[in-house]
């Protein structure tokens, strides 16, 4: 990390090699589109790069500081009016099949990925953001917290309250 801020462009390399999937994974749940994904986690390194010098460390995770860039970077797409007028042709539904997979296990799984997928953007966007940094990428309340600019207890009330209204929201049979 002092490497990195110092300029070290190895150094650099070594932080994008270890949060690169997280960050992706985060801005693609968000946005759903592949090649959005993709430049806005590029753009997330770069402008993480360009702050380096003035960042400081606080004994928190660098991780935590890369998803916040993300995260305002994945608001101002939205609050832009370009993404309204852009066709996504990517997949939302990326499947990567197993040979021991079969065609029709293949097609429940998309089914119940579609449905869980269709659950969570039906929560509101704080339970939304919640329920993706705890789950899909395994962040502690306290990295959550971080991210989301609120304490520990708010995060575990927010949880609670996005769980319950999955439950809700899923089938009672997703197959």
């Amino acid at each position: 990390m002092l490497a990195a801020k110092a300029g070290d462009a190895e150094a650099f390399g070594a932080l994008y090699d270890r949060y690169v999937d997280l960050v992706y994974r985060y801005v693609y749940f968000r946005v759903g589109a592949h090649a959005l994904a993709e430049d806005l986690t590029s753009e997330t390194f770069l402008r993480a790069l360009r702050r380096m010098p003035d960042f400081t460390w606080q004994g928190k995770d660098f991780g935590a500081w890369l998803v916040t860039i993300a995260r305002n970077l994945v608001a101002d797409h939205f609050k832009s009016g370009r993404y309204r007028l852009e066709v996504s042709t990517a997949e939302v539904f990326d499947t990567i099949l197993d040979e021991a997979d079969t065609p029709e296990n293949a097609v429940l799984s998309a089914m119940t990925n579609r449905d869980v997928l269709k659950a969570v953007r039906g929560l509101n966007p704080e339970q939304q953001e919640c329920v993706v940094l705890r789950f899909v990428h395994g962040l502690s309340l306290a990295e959550t917290a971080l991210i989301m600019g609120k304490n520990t207890g708010a995060i575990k009330a927010l949880q609670f309250r996005a769980v319950k209204a999955l439950g809700r929201l899923l089938p009672a049979d997703p197959r």
